[in-house]
């Protein structure tokens, strides 16, 4: 094992073709793209107008089990099955969302994939990219300047400063920030309050962006945005504020989705990246509505577990957007059931069949939850060295009594050549026609039900529980006309449960939504349970210890 590759390494071998290489294969002119270098590009507005009523390819959604430390490896079975589906002769394209800075230099490390399954420039994606999270971080703390800068002025709109609930946003992961105090100093630098900072990946702009299906739609969005209160409790929009068109102005290019390719050098748009505990953790609706008229296949990811991502894209992306998924793969390893099992890390490369099963639990539950939306699903074995035949052919004997099959899958060491019985399988239950997707619960279902219709069908809890204020919160914004907004739940992504300790697939557990946010522009209601943070902090060894530049000015330690 001592002459494998890191991914990084992988990556920087990479024989990568010219962007516009790249497009022309999907019928994309030069005109119609907007080069960054040679090796990415932005597709045009334009041309993503021009599109309009071309017949759409089938879409494909790729989620997981819950993740742990073991790994689960989704984007990259993301990638490889898009490379999977090109290598069997169909036309694929991949759309992933964006890495956050905020990973990359913490603890879990980009979102390029890994090993021979991967889109690049590997650094260029991980890092700034093309400038989209700065867009979106100016674009929200231009907002947030507006707001103190009105207020500073005389407050015409009659702004409740104890009541503003617009904060500020960064791409770094800094608990210092999570609450702060503000415009210290004296009457030269406003009123005092307190405010705080998100991640950018939990910004409401990040969030409309990632749904908008044009320019105009983003710009109504945007001035849709509550911001906070008046002292009359009469909600105050950005548009109140004037500031819509402005950041509208800031978002203009980030809007455009951006192209990159595979190590196989396949096309993948690589757009928005909410996370999806504590946002709807999927790429923009305007890159795979784009990519479904491009390509007869489009293999999606969700962020994290199926309990979140999967759930917030059936339930709020495809809800919205009007998209019809027709098959899910969802990604599993032994090793990371195992640790489901009761496994501790370092015994996960020692067969252990009996832990296997206890963990397969886990699996089960997401199985049986991706069904609940009338999706077919095939369940995808990311192989690890260390897996046994005995272990393969246990969870291949435990989904098969589910009704599916459960697949090897080594693209990881192998690239598109060890994911084509996937690719296969996935082409078969798309056209197969068993797809009847329906959300989780109707429009019109109250608010608090909602959460408890999530929290006891796919979490599998006994009770939701609530603060008084919270329920009030809810009903105040159900009679102001936001009842029919769907729920994004924000939990751990560890756990079925609000506990990231409880793993396998716990029943019966009790879910507290301790804060709930309003986000009228893009669309739903934001519940925060457990002790889930929307501003993450850094370990105790954070991977920026690791990152550096070597004498070749080549970055080392990305992952």
């Amino acid at each position: 094992m001592a002459d494998v590759k890191s991914d990084i390494e992988i990556a920087r071998a990479a024989k990568k073709q010219p962007i516009i290489a790249i497009g022309e294969k999907l019928g994309i002119s030069s005109d119609d793209l907007i080069p960054y270098g040679h090796d990415k590009a932005k597709i045009s507005a334009d041309f993503i107008a021009s599109l309009e009523g071309k017949r759409d390819g089938k879409l494909i959604l790729v989620t997981a089990i819950n993740p742990t430390p073991a790994g689960e490896g989704k984007t990259t079975t993301t990638v490889g099955l898009g490379d999977g589906l090109n290598r069997i002769g169909k036309k694929a394209v991949i759309c992933v969302r964006e890495p956050s800075l905020g990973p990359c230099f913490g603890v879990k490390g980009g979102a390029a994939g890994g090993g021979y399954a991967q889109v690049v420039p590997m650094e260029d994606i991980n890092l700034h990219f093309t400038g989209d999270f700065h867009a979106i971080t100016s674009a929200h703390n231009l907002l947030s300047a507006m707001i103190d800068n009105h207020v500073y002025w005389g407050n015409e709109l009659n702004i409740d400063i104890r009541r503003i609930t617009w904060r500020r946003v960064m791409d770094m992961n800094d608990r210092a920030l999570r609450e702060i105090v503000m415009s210290l100093g004296g009457a030269k630098n406003g009123y005092p309050r307190e405010g705080g900072f998100d991640i950018t990946v939990a910004s409401e702009v990040m969030a409309i962006l990632c749904l908008a299906e044009n320019l105009s739609d983003l710009e109504r969005r945007l001035g849709q945005i509550v911001i906070g209160y008046r002292f009359d409790r009469s909600p105050v929009y950005a548009r109140d504020l004037k500031a819509d068109k402005a950041m509208a102005v800031l978002l203009k290019d980030a809007m455009q989705p951006n192209m990159v390719q595979t190590l196989e050098n396949n096309a993948a748009l690589v757009h928005g990246g909410p996370f999806a505990n504590i946002a709807h953790g999927c790429n923009s609706v305007i890159a795979t509505k784009a990519a479904l008229k491009l390509g007869d296949y489009v293999v999606t990811e969700a962020g994290f577990g199926a309990d979140l991502g999967a759930e917030k894209f059936f339930d709020i992306k495809c809800r919205q957007a009007g998209l019809k998924p027709d098959a899910a793969v969802i990604v599993a390893t032994i090793r990371a059931l195992k640790m489901n099992g009761g496994v501790k890390k370092e015994d996960l490369s020692a067969e252990n069949v009996e832990a296997l099963v206890r963990g397969c639990a886990n699996l089960g539950r997401h199985v049986a939850n991706v069904r609940k939306f009338g999706v077919p699903v095939v369940v995808a074995i990311n192989h690890f060295i260390s897996d046994t035949d005995a272990e393969i052919a246990a969870i291949k004997d435990y989904v098969d009594r589910l009704g599916a099959d459960a697949i090897v899958c080594r693209h990881w060491a192998e690239g598109s050549a060890g994911i084509e019985e996937l690719a296969y399988k996935v082409v078969e239950l798309a056209d197969g026609g068993q797809a009847k997707f329906q959300p989780l619960y109707p429009d019109e279902t109250p608010l608090f039900d909602k959460i408890q219709t999530v929290a006891s069908k796919i979490y599998h809890a006994g009770e939701v529980t609530a603060d008084k204020a919270v329920r009030d919160q809810l009903k105040a914004w159900e009679e102001q006309g936001y009842g029919n907004l769907p729920v994004c739940i924000a939990k751990t992504q560890y756990s079925f449960s609000t506990d990231p300790t409880l793993r396998g697939a716990p029943e019966g557990h009790v879910v507290h939504v301790r804060e709930v946010r309003l986000s009228a522009g893009a669309g739903f209601i934001v519940a925060i349970t457990g002790e889930i943070m929307t501003m993450p902090g850094l370990p105790r060894s954070p991977s920026a210890e690791r990152i550096f530049l070597n004498d070749e000015g080549q970055i080392e330690g990305l992952f």
